[in-house]
């Protein structure tokens, strides 16, 4: 399942979501503060940011609105907010999350007021090392682990919307009925997660866990288009994981034969370099002369 696109459009469709997820806000207590019947009335917006440097891609950042008074600097109560979506180990990311971070801060130097915020499935995941990021990783890094979430007793329906990727499947259905019942408009981020996660079952099946009457799907076209969407999705993501597979694969027979048996950590950090980045490594590697070289690519590219 591509999470990363997902929480994309989960924070496109209702950025505010961020307001609930920072230490202090006033809107993380009981409810998130939102009027239902204004879902665009809001105070962040959401874009997605490349890093022209290398190339790097924030998976978002969410900006106060003018209304706010604080739209380019950010402000202790709206602060701007780098947002990554972590699923799957990664021994490199801390190293690159803190590069990204600062590189954005150069490239945006009106920036006064800022926050980091990290979702990851589990505090299990094994991201890298930490000693010589320690002030930034636990001071500057707001850690939102999905699983501590989904336990939550009484959860806010559009924070329990963040758990559907990580929640069993026996608790999908109620899961989305309370979500839809609170915000119907987020049927564009409820449906296509459910055809990813439900992918045998047909249109009305996907419809009756939902909770949305059947004859919608017959005549509202904007449904079937998302739930056409999700399938779509669903066999992209499937090839693109197969051909990241073979691209991984092929990539490490190649640098054992130059640079000699891998280590756990270097062969866990290839295979989870994007398929551009494995394609970029595949020439690289020709001219590779031992370990060092090795080493030096990934500390600049990975």
């Amino acid at each position: 399942m591509n999470t990363d696109r997902w929480y994309y459009r989960v924070f496109q469709s209702a950025p505010d979501l961020i307001r609930a997820l920072l230490p202090g806000s006033a809107a993380a207590t009981n409810t998130l503060g939102l009027d239902p019947a204004a879902p665009g009335d809001q105070l962040y917006r959401f874009e997605a940011l490349e890093i022209k440097e290398l190339s790097h891609r924030l998976d978002g950042v969410l900006w106060p609105r003018q209304t706010t008074g604080c739209a380019e600097t950010g402000s202790p109560e709206f602060p701007v907010v780098l947002l990554e979506v972590q699923m799957h180990p990664d021994p490199g990311f801390h190293h690159g999350l803190a590069a990204q971070t600062y590189r954005f801060l150069q490239q945006q130097p009106q920036v006064e007021h800022w926050a980091v915020l990290v979702i990851t499935p589990h505090n299990r995941l094994k991201l890298g090392p930490t000693k010589a990021l320690q002030v930034f990783l636990e001071q500057q890094v707001v850690w939102l682990s999905l699983e501590e979430l989904s336990q939550q007793p009484n959860l806010d329906p559009l924070l329990n919307l963040l758990t559907l990727p990580v929640r069993p499947d026996s608790e999908l259905a109620a899961s989305s009925q309370q979500i839809l019942a609170r915000r119907p408009d987020l049927k564009t981020v409820v449906l296509p997660m459910l055809v990813q996660r439900f992918p045998q079952l047909t249109e009305e099946q996907i419809m009756v866990i939902a909770g949305i009457p059947r004859e919608e799907i017959r005549h509202t076209r904007a449904v079937q288009d998302w739930l056409a969407e999700g399938r779509q999705e669903g066999r992209q993501e499937g090839r693109q994981e197969g051909r990241q597979a073979e691209a991984s694969s092929v990539a490490l027979r190649q640098l054992s034969r130059r640079c000699g048996p891998l280590s756990e950590a270097i062969t866990a950090q290839i295979q989870a370099l994007p398929l551009e980045q494995l394609e970029a490594l595949a020439y690289a590697l020709l001219d590779f002369q031992g370990p060092a070289d090795l080493a030096a690519w990934l500390a600049a590219n990975g």
